[in-house]
């Protein structure tokens, strides 16, 4: 019982970071008008690895408030999106497969889309402990937009520090060995929950 309410204290922390993460996007996509409606660079197309236990566990806890169909769906899809990032890879080629959670151009979890998912596209800088500062220039459309000098990058740098406490916090809810994670969405759905 102290575990599960440990877990949904974490997931409280999570939500509430979320809800911080996306004003911050928001505000730094509206200093230069920039959406990605209608946008050809799609990032449900992107390959990214993502390295959270915590969020692995919610994003699985959005797939919970589908119906048992929509959850089989999201499963085929995301095993379709392994074959084909696996052999894009096999290629050498940059895996380009669309998102199992992407419905007609919508998030299925949107509530409980991974922190790359909600801060991707926006000009922003990363600070980590003891290093320099880098700076990235965002997705080519806000690029575009930004060359106004209204793009002040986003500083992703506390977020991701304080992303990492709470998976630490969430890490201390497991049982066993807590190996580091580099899972894409498809992986982490199909392997189940993080023990």
């Amino acid at each position: 019982m102290q575990r599960s309410r440990r877990r949904k204290q974490c997931f409280a922390r999570l939500a509430d970071l979320y809800s911080r993460m996306d004003a911050a996007y928001q505000a730094a996509a509206d200093r230069v008008q920039f959406t990605c409606a209608d946008c050809a660079h799609n990032c449900c197309v992107s390959h990214f690895q993502h390295h959270t236990m915590v969020e692995w566990a919610y994003f699985l806890e959005g797939i919970k408030g589908h119906s048992p169909e929509a959850q089989a769906q999201f499963l085929a899809l995301a095993q379709a999106n392994l074959t084909e990032v696996q052999r894009a890879l096999a290629l050498g080629e940059t895996p380009q497969a669309m998102c199992p959670m992407n419905q007609a151009g919508l998030c299925g979890i949107y509530a409980h889309r991974f922190m790359i998912c909600r801060l991707h596209g926006v000009a922003h800088v990363i600070t980590p402990p003891g290093r320099e500062t880098h700076a990235f220039p965002g997705c080519p459309r806000y690029e575009a937009l930004a060359m106004t000098g209204a793009g002040d990058p986003m500083d992703r740098t506390p977020f991701y520090q304080e992303l990492a406490a709470v998976d630490r916090a969430f890490r201390e809810t497991l049982a066993g060995p807590r190996p580091k994670v580099d899972l894409t969405l498809s992986e982490m759905l199909l392997l189940g929950p993080p023990r």
